[in-house]
């Protein structure tokens, strides 16, 4: 059977859950449950600390897993990512008080605080920067006002909380995440299994990026209508009982789909349909 790490909780927990109901495997029902057996698909999850994902991976006891990039490259593990998944996207920043620094090449000397020692340290050395760092599993932005750093280092989505505790982002981006697939480096890229499973996953993502558009058209105009809606190869037409029109069916992007609607009526197409997609292959 695949063995698979999945998130046990925290942000990724669910979306990933989600993913793999949507991907056709079973997923346990009760947050106690460790282990899942799913028979019919030949795959077994287990559901770990995120944090710890990428360190069973690369210990070549689990084969895959899924975890988010910032946490891979802290945890140093030997594994690498295959697939990126599209959701806990994050930004990952230095913040300060104002006036301390505009940027790393600025933090000569100081302490920096994060929960994630290994990107700093290694984002820092990168630069030639000689700062110390300090761990923290929690609440960074308290450091600096207790006096315990002068820096922090975190996750940054809104900003909100920054500002209320009286800090600024400096600097740019140490990281950009989201949740991804990860393997052992160097496991073998051509494993059935493995590639079985990530087609499922790409067959979500797909799926969830894209909408089936129907509609019908004059044939004088089917060339400007397939400009607006190529597919994926090219789309289904078929023609029509009543003579010079035809029937027009193609993947779209799900995001775009309203304003290519309203580009096909105001080229005269009708019955303009469309249709959410909950699986594929391509």
């Amino acid at each position: 059977m695949l063995r698979i790490a999945v998130p046990n909780k925290g942000s990724l927990s669910g979306p990933a859950s989600a993913m793999l109901h949507e991907a056709g495997y079973k997923q346990r029902k009760e947050s106690k449950e460790l282990v899942l057996v799913d028979p019919d698909n030949e795959v077994e999850f287990f559901y770990l600390r995120p944090r710890d994902i990428a360190i069973y991976v690369s210990s070549g006891k689990l084969d895959i897993g899924i975890t988010g990039r910032d946490l891979l490259l802290d945890s140093g593990a030997n594994a690498e990512e295959i697939l990126e998944l599209g959701f806990a996207r994050s930004t990952f920043r230095y913040a300060t008080k104002p006036g301390t620094a505009t940027g790393p090449a600025g933090f000569g000397g100081m302490t920096i605080a994060t929960s994630y020692e290994g990107i700093v340290a290694k984002h820092l050395a990168d630069q030639g920067i000689d700062a110390s760092v300090v761990h923290l599993d929690g609440a960074v932005e308290t450091a600096i006002q207790l006096g315990v750093a002068q820096v922090i280092a975190d996750v940054v989505e809104t900003g909100t909380s920054l500002r209320n505790a009286g800090l600024e982002v400096v600097g740019e981006p140490i990281l950009t995440s989201e949740a991804v697939v990860v393997r052992r480096t160097g496991a073998p890229t051509d494993d059935p299994e493995v590639q079985r499973f990530l087609r499922r996953l790409q067959g979500v993502l797909v799926a969830r990026s894209y909408v089936m558009m129907d509609y019908d058209c004059r044939a004088e105009h089917l060339e400007q209508a397939v400009a607006l809606t190529p597919g994926l190869e090219s789309p289904t037409v078929s023609p029509l009982h009543n003579e010079g029109w035809v029937a027009v069916r193609a993947m779209v992007p799900a995001k775009e789909a309203q304003r290519i609607m309203d580009d096909l009526y105001a080229l005269g197409a009708r019955a303009i349909l469309t249709t959410e997609i909950h699986a594929c292959r391509l």
